[in-house]
């Protein structure tokens, strides 16, 4: 839902983070982010996230001329064995990539951050799940689906990706890159009552 007063600001071109925030019935308005996802070394997956989600909050924040209206920002990453998988740069990273977490459980972390000028609110959402075992054909058939293109870890939970999930304990919209349930804790805290 785009209107001309909205309840907040969206840092992120996600169409995922979009269709989440219409489930939920919350009115927004876009705002590109142009914030880098460089990993420190030093940081752990958890700050990494935090720390993303947290910078394009602040960014798209300082771009509003009315700063009254929060901003949500957004990060996801997908965790396995303690290293981040990013988005695929091509057909061969997302064939070993997804072979990687083949018959594995792997962590998915999305961090949530609403700010305005006058306060911060920030949580945390982890996920596990757990995939079949895939064989390398299955995984570059997917590629040419073209799904895992701009996924973090080259699958996409709310496409076809779904058919190697053999279980999820967590958040299946965090998954998808917004947490349903903790964005409307955050929501509430900013007095955005949904229901």
């Amino acid at each position: 839902m785009v209107t001309e007063n909205p309840q907040i600001f969206l840092a992120s071109s996600s169409p995922r983070r979009q269709e989440l925030l219409r489930q939920m019935g919350v009115s927004f308005r876009v705002i590109p982010q142009f914030s880098e996802e460089k990993h420190n070394v030093k940081e752990t997956p958890e700050a990494f996230v935090s720390r993303l989600a947290l910078e394009k909050a602040t960014d798209g924040l300082l771009r509003q001329t009315n700063q009254q209206i929060p901003v949500l920002g957004s990060d996801t990453a997908v965790i396995l064995d303690g290293n981040i998988l990013g988005k695929p740069e091509n057909k061969e990273q997302a064939v070993e990539m997804l072979l990687s977490l083949s018959d594995k459980t792997h962590r998915v972390l999305t961090a949530v951050v609403l700010k305005n000028k006058q306060k911060t609110e920030q949580i945390l959402s982890t996920t596990e799940v757990s995939f079949a075992k895939l064989t390398r054909e299955i995984c570059k058939n997917y590629w040419h689906s073209g799904e895992p293109v701009d996924k973090a870890g080259s699958y996409g939970i709310q496409g076809q990706g779904a058919l190697f999930i053999r279980a999820i304990n967590g958040s299946y919209s965090g998954v998808m890159g917004l947490p349903v349930y903790e964005t409307n804790i955050l929501l509430n805290k900013f007095g955005i009552l949904l229901l």
